[in-house]
């Protein structure tokens, strides 16, 4: 396993999380299930797939060979910080949220562990196609 490349997650941590507060902001534009909440974290959590396969392409189109967990690790560590620093004070304060709320919710983790695994499933995957590759070739 190579160290991790600061920069190259940082930037992927960001567009990942960019991606996932649009989907959960524009979740509440479209009402379709009574509780907007439970419906804007539905689309959090189904937005995060695309999401996270984005940016562990763009963290890993560079050759970086990362080990995916320790990067989709990375990653939500990065969205934390991001979440503390604008999506709380941004999005949940004005409407009567905190801090300790948002990162106590199990939601929240689930979250977490989803981009994490999804992370780790692309590495994985990728490891497997380019081993396939060079067998064939």
């Amino acid at each position: 396993m190579k160290n991790i490349n600061i920069k190259s997650a940082i930037i992927s941590a960001s567009i990942v999380w960019t991606l996932a507060v649009i989907a959960f902001v524009a979740s509440y534009l479209v009402p379709i299930m009574s509780d907007p909440d439970l419906q804007a974290n539905w689309v959090l959590s189904i937005a995060l797939i695309p999401s996270a396969l984005i940016g562990a392409h763009i963290y890993y189109r560079k050759g970086h060979k990362t080990n995916g967990f320790v990067l989709g690790v990375f990653m939500f560590l990065v969205a934390m910080l991001l979440d503390a620093l604008i999506t709380v004070p941004v999005l949940i304060m004005p409407h009567g949220g905190n801090h300790i709320s948002f990162f106590t919710d199990p939601g929240f983790w689930l979250i977490g562990v989803e981009l994490v695994s999804v992370v780790a499933a692309y590495w994985q995957i990728e490891k497997a196609v380019k081993s396939t590759k060079l067998a064939k070739a």
